[in-house]
């Protein structure tokens, strides 16, 4: 498979989960380390989203439990808060994932995440109106 062709797919399939939140952590390796730019969307986006079996958004819904359950990727949980909201997810389905890491990564984890999710209805609903 041609490098290209994962960029290209990855490229796209970025777009389509994170919009512009995505292009702009893209954007902001560029200067620094523009090789994992490239890296973060052919792996992640080009070969592992693109794969069949699991839809956007049950791989949104594992990606904000993953990164709640890490409890220190903040900023990479409101981007795939956002990213859930993007593909289906309802703000419901958002706070019961993060609720269930409680179970499985503690209160604070969860909890932490929860305050990334009120961050980020808050943010989307003040672009709405």
């Amino acid at each position: 498979m041609k490098t290209n062709d994962r960029y290209q797919r990855g490229w796209e399939k970025l777009k389509e989960v994170d919009g512009e939140a995505g292009e702009r952590v893209i954007d902001s390796l560029k200067d620094i380390a523009p090789d994992f730019a490239r890296l973060l969307i052919e792996f992640p986006f080009g070969d592992i989203y693109s794969r069949p079996g699991l839809d956007l958004k049950s791989r949104e819904i594992a990606v904000v439990a993953a990164l709640t359950a890490l409890g220190n990727a903040t900023p990479q949980l409101k981007v795939h808060i956002n990213g859930a909201l993007n593909v289906g997810c309802t703000k419901q389905e958002v706070v019961e994932v993060i609720m269930q890491m409680a179970v499985y990564a503690g209160f604070p984890a969860a909890l932490n995440g929860l305050f990334a999710a009120k961050e980020v209805f808050a943010e989307r609903d003040k672009m709405k109106g």
